[in-house]
């Protein structure tokens, strides 16, 4: 009988924490192995997928659950873990992934975002940014709790909430804040009917311009005052973050960015800052870890995916000509959802690639030191990581790939650790 204490997920709290998503089912020992390899006070969560992830691999909440499970208990586990029921949208998600035990929920208000807010000109009472206010106003009773107001947060930045810093928060946010409000207070009775424990987080990050320090601190303030209290919450970052490559953009400005955003998270929680497409971003992970004093969340998804790939590039290598093909054949439908600049004309086709090791260098790329620290640069990653839904449901490639994984466990538990340590060893750098 195996002890249940283990294989029950459970609230994690402040504490620094790393998601370890698996879209396949199978990576569950690589990652506990990392952890392990890796030492220190971070914690893990093993089961995270967002129900978009679940419906491009035909898997649901319960099967994701139920393989962390498995892979923990096998691995003598008995840490506390988390369970991560990610990207959040309707009533619905929270019902079927609470069921199956998750206990942290991400909210992803994304679809009441206006995207295009930054960009309204906002000259003149008839302006485009006016317009768009009026439109929101009903919903942002709070404007008048910021406008002419001046804030320090300690240790931190000063913020002006000038009339149109406020306003343009309001069109960009106000909808997904009362949204997201709406959908925490779901959560609870969710929770509460089932007598289970639960943490939630905010995802604001899915937005082409950053989260200011002003639009951060409404957001975390209107949380606050409505009494939904949250464990982390995900702004959107200065530079480029995009899926399966390093961080792009300057490390510097980043730092100072981000000093700001913790402020904000111990001012008026404390909670932590949470890093989503946290995959690969080693040269800013020091960075991170640093600048919130280990208040941190990480993200990570579709690297585990990629770093299968590799096993299938070194034990059967016709099998990843045939995904790459595919790939590319998928990419310029499937990145749509995606934030990625890679393009089919950066990368050679396999057919110009005779040589195995020099593929699979080409799409996956081995660890080095680039001018932006070490981590990967290589486009091709993005093109195998938009089509992982495509190749993963093909009837041919999908059980392709988990026959080689089913067949060579070692090698796939050895590149998943040593990928893996990276990542958290970059993390507790910047503990030191």
């Amino acid at each position: 009988m195996p002890d249940t204490r283990k294989l029950t997920p459970s609230p994690l709290g402040l504490e620094p924490s790393f998601g370890f998503g698996d879209r396949l089912g199978t990576a569950g020992p690589g990652h506990v192995a990392s952890l392990r390899e890796a030492g220190g006070p971070i914690r893990g969560i093993f089961a995270q997928q967002s129900i978009r992830e679940m419906t491009r691999t035909q898997r649901n909440p319960s099967q994701v659950m139920e393989a962390a499970v498995q892979s923990l208990d096998k691995a003598g586990f008995g840490d506390p873990w988390g369970a991560d029921a990610d990207h959040l949208k309707n009533p619905e998600d929270v019902d079927v992934t609470a069921d199956a035990g998750f206990v942290f929920f991400t909210i992803d208000p994304s679809d009441h975002v206006d995207p295009k807010a930054d960009d309204y000109d906002a000259r003149g009472s008839d302006s485009p940014l006016a317009a768009a206010f009026e439109a929101v106003r009903d919903q942002v009773p709070w404007v008048e709790r910021y406008i002419g107001k001046r804030i320090t947060v300690p240790e931190g930045p000063t913020i002006d909430f000038d009339p149109t810093t406020v306003r343009r928060a309001a069109v960009k946010y106000g909808r997904a804040i009362r949204h997201a409000i709406e959908l925490a207070r779901y959560i609870r009775s969710a929770a509460t009917a089932r007598s289970m424990p639960y943490e939630i987080e905010i995802s604001v990050d899915e937005t082409p311009q950053p989260t200011t320090p002003a639009e951060h601190y409404i957001i975390a303030d209107q949380l606050r005052v409505a009494e939904v209290k949250v464990v982390s919450l995900a702004p959107r970052f200065i530079g480029e973050l995009e899926k399966g490559v390093d961080y792009k953009g300057d490390l510097a400005a980043l730092e100072r960015s981000m000093k700001d955003h913790a402020a904000i998270a111990r001012d008026l929680g404390p909670y932590k800052l949470s890093l989503h497409s946290g995959s690969d971003k080693l040269s800013m992970y020091p960075i991170f870890a640093r600048t919130t004093a280990g208040l941190f969340h990480v993200k990570t998804a579709g690297t585990s995916y990629l770093e299968a790939l590799r096993v299938v590039a070194r034990c059967e290598p016709s099998l990843f000509r045939r995904v790459i093909e595919f790939s590319r054949q998928r990419y310029e439908t499937d990145r749509a959802t995606y934030h990625v600049s890679a393009t089919l004309d950066s990368v050679p086709p396999p057919s110009e690639i005779s040589d195995n090791d020099a593929l699979e260098a080409t799409y996956l790329q081995a660890w080095a030191q680039t001018p932006e620290g070490k981590g990967f640069t290589e486009p091709g990653r993005q093109i195998l990581h938009c089509t992982f839904g495509s190749v993963l449901t093909d009837p041919t490639l999908g059980e392709a790939i988990k026959g080689v994984l089913d067949s060579e466990p070692a090698i796939h538990e050895q590149v998943l650790t040593e990928h893996f340590a990276r990542h958290l060893w970059a993390l507790r750098a910047g503990m030191a």
